[in-house]
């Protein structure tokens, strides 16, 4: 191997000075210098508009500029506003030269602040998800954002903002291989290519409009309608017309997020993970390995009803609560799909359903009541505690996951794998003791899937309670250690075809798939 005769190194590792990766000495790298225009351009934007509005009319009047002592000038105005000008841009470059960002074999670092400095630290091995986002300007001038989710908490996120786009997309190859333990060529260290991948599902922009149309946004619009129509003619007064307009705005809104982040949505599986890509103005790019998804839920408007659309949602260690916009958006898998694309996303994320008959089982849990698919309900004896759903209520168990139905109106079902199960609580009111049932309440890591069995015969809630347990724990011993899908041996030009490793089940080994057959299909 040849030497730098310099500084002695190997040549490949003289290569690596220049690339995204750390070099041996775990050097610091910068981001890109107009990050801070583009994180503050708001602030710029606000702080223009409301101290420079009255200044850039002046200069146009006889008084000359507002707030300018007499006798200044234009020509002093101009100076200051330049002088200002020089001193933000130069508050930029102070901001950016103090934001450094560092990979190594184990941790991604970002440093940033001047007076304040603040330094975030992710392990690479507790990486849950790492988006790659563009906002609106950001994708004026080729950048994106690179978010790092870990396990902890959602506040735990680290951001290194911002960095060109192909750079980016680069940095994070880099980083999972680096969190699947694969090693680079030492000869081409800079060479880590993003993994092939094959899409599975891609919504089209009719249908998030019309699912945005029919959801239930709409029908709380209708039902605030009629309420005020109704009240207004009642009473006679027109003053129950104004309180409409908040409802509008908030429809508006809500009519908005659904279909900037239900554009173009795409989703893909690579052998990093799923891979979701959606997006108007803001785009967003999230690659999240299907071991990371503690519990999937599956929605049904009363209005989807009529196309067969669904919506899916997932609970992501480290991606929090969700109660924001974008981490609704975050945490979807499926904005708007059918049955069809319901079943392949499920795949991903389940590749081995625990079933010998999945698509009788998931569709019973989808759209059927009853004993249908092997689903629990509750008791006849207790049918006047839902008397619409009683029939909807129940839970069904395979090998590798437990499964929760819920809902008439709006159906719901909720996936939670069993080595994902966190905790179990039991739930039993006055009234559930009166007719001998109770509910049980699965615990997996905040998101907005809450997974709930409501009203089964008390025998079969604690028999589940102590069976799950003991499920929920097997599996975990079972279960490989947590880490991105790739192999510890496995060189990045070698990796494996776009699919996901077939997850063990409990009781049997899974049948081996064929090479050339996707999971989505398998199902």
């Amino acid at each position: 191997m040849n030497e730098d005769p310099a500084s002695g190194a190997p040549a490949g590792q003289r290569r690596a000075d220049f690339s995204l990766i750390s070099n041996p000495d775990d050097a610091w790298s910068r981001v890109h210098i107009i990050s801070p225009l583009v994180r503050g351009w708001i602030a710029l934007a606000a702080i223009g508009f409301f101290f420079g509005r009255d200044w850039f009319e002046g200069l146009f009047s006889d008084e000359g500029p507002a707030g300018v002592p007499g006798g200044l000038g234009t020509g002093w105005a101009v100076a200051i506003v330049l002088g200002v000008v020089a001193l933000i841009v130069l508050a930029f470059l102070v901001s950016w030269y103090f934001t450094r960002y560092q990979v190594t074999e184990e941790h991604v670092r970002v440093n940033t602040g001047v007076l304040f400095r603040q330094n975030r630290q992710a392990r690479l091995d507790r990486v849950q998800a790492i988006d790659v986002v563009q906002p609106f300007l950001a994708r004026l001038f080729g950048l994106a954002e690179l978010k790092f989710e870990v396990a902890d908490a959602g506040e735990s996120a680290v951001r290194l903002a911002f960095l060109k786009l192909a750079d980016a997309h680069r940095l994070r190859a880099t980083i999972l291989a680096r969190a699947a333990g694969v090693r680079p060529d030492p000869e081409h260290p800079d060479q880590i290519q993003e993994a092939p991948e094959h899409e599975v599902v891609a919504v089209p922009v009719s249908r998030v409009i019309g699912g945005a149309l029919l959801s239930g946004t709409t029908v709380l619009l209708v039902a605030g309608a009629v309420v005020v129509v109704v009240i207004t003619a009642v009473f006679r007064t027109p003053f129950a017309v104004p309180t409409l307009i908040p409802v509008v705005l908030g429809v508006v809104g809500a009519y908005w997020s659904a279909l900037n982040t239900g554009y173009n949505f795409r989703a893909a599986l690579s052998p990093d993970g799923i891979r979701v890509r959606y997006g108007l103005l803001d785009t967003r790019s999230q690659t999240v390995p299907p071991g990371r998804v503690q519990a999937l839920g599956i929605v049904q408007s009363p209005l989807w009803r009529l196309k067969g659309w669904y919506k899916i949602t997932v609970n992501v260690a480290g991606y929090g609560a969700a109660a924001s916009s974008e981490g609704q958006a975050r945490a979807t898998l499926l904005p708007v799909g059918t049955r069809e694309e319901v079943l392949r996303i499920l795949a991903l994320v389940l590749p081995d359903p625990g079933t010998d008959d999945p698509i009788r089982v998931f569709t019973a849990g989808l759209e059927s009541g009853g004993s249908a698919g092997g689903f629990t309900t509750t008791p006849r004896r207790a049918r006047l505690l839902g008397l619409l759903s009683w029939k909807r209520n129940g839970f069904a168990v395979t090998r590798t996951a437990l499964l929760i139905r819920s809902g008439v109106l709006w159906r719901a079902l909720a996936v939670v794998p069993h080595e994902r199960t966190q905790s179990l609580s039991l739930h039993q009111g006055p009234l559930d003791r009166r007719f001998r049932v109770a509910g049980l309440q699965v615990q997996t890591t905040p998101g907005p899937v809450a997974p709930r069995i409501r009203q089964v015969d008390e025998t079969l809630a604690r028999e589940l309670f102590h069976s799950q347990a003991r499920r929920a724990a097997e599996a975990r011993r079972r279960s490989g250690p947590e880490q991105w899908l790739m192999t510890q041996d496995t060189p990045p030009s070698d990796r494996p075809p776009s699919r996901p490793p077939i997850s063990q089940p409990i009781s049997q080994p899974a049948e081996p798939a064929r090479k050339d057959t996707p999971p989505h299909e398998q199902l």
